[in-house]
């Protein structure tokens, strides 16, 4: 169970690699000592997460798991769960991609929609019923302001993400009555592994940023932030802008 300070006992990290989930991990970790399921591919930097939370005192366990699998997502919860109960599940696995050759070959398209939209779909119905049987839980959807309104630049990358944020919002509503909640968390730009080489764009954030969002956000309830907070303003702002005037925009 999550105690009165918002601290799990169980974190369940699906793309345990993620820079951005390892950060939440340690942020979760530096409050009490917990247990952390790892399910991401099984490689060296997967290795090296286990033994980098282990170091901080966390109880670590690792689980294979391919996004594009989507057969096996639901037997992966089952596997994370053991028996128990998933305090807060992040979901946090995603590509970001060659935005030109996202939308002129058809297989990298297909492998942005299949790890970006497809297989979180799958994971969250997996997540919804485990949520269900156990009657609590928290499911953190790492999406993107990308899918607030898809640019240009990166269309396919966004279109993805915003399929991600309209079935983790729509999830938190079916779960709203069921003892279940969802946090959406729009990042901007996130210096990290999935950005290197690539220019920071304004108001970008750091994986430990994000994390201390969330954080705060499970703590209080709440069922979106953006990261940072500045950005809802932001992409309020962009989301009503006539189409001429937008694709105009540096972005």
């Amino acid at each position: 169970m999550i105690d009165s300070l918002g601290a799990p006992q169980t974190l369940f990290l699906l793309g345990g690699t993620s820079d951005i989930a390892l950060a939440i991990a340690r942020a979760y970790a530096r409050h009490a000592p917990l247990r952390v399921v790892l399910a991401a591919r099984h490689t060296s930097r997967r290795d090296e997460a286990v033994r980098s939370l282990q170091a901080l005192g966390c109880a670590v366990e690792a689980l294979d798991f391919d996004a594009r699998a989507t057969q096996t997502h639901a037997d992966v919860v089952t596997a994370a769960a053991n028996g128990g109960d998933l305090d807060i599940s992040v979901v946090a696995y995603g590509v970001l991609g060659d935005p030109e050759q996202a939308w002129t070959d058809v297989p990298s398209g297909v492998e942005l929609a299949e790890v970006n939209y497809v297989g979180p779909v799958a994971t969250g119905i997996a997540l919804g019923a485990q949520i269900r049987e156990q009657g609590h839980g928290v499911v953190v959807a790492l999406s993107s302001v990308a899918g607030e309104r898809p640019r240009r630049s990166n269309f396919v990358y966004g279109s993805t993400k915003a399929g991600f944020d309209a079935f983790y919002t729509g999830l938190g509503e079916a779960l709203r009555g069921l003892g279940g909640r969802v946090l959406v968390v729009r990042p901007g730009f996130v210096r990290s592994k999935m950005t290197d080489g690539l220019r920071p764009a304004p108001l970008a954030a750091t994986p430990d940023q994000v994390a201390q969002a969330v954080v705060d956000a499970v703590a209080s309830g709440a069922e979106q932030v953006w990261v940072p907070r500045t950005l809802r303003a932001v992409m309020s702002g962009l989301r009503h802008l006539p189409r001429p005037v937008f694709r105009r925009l540096p972005i």
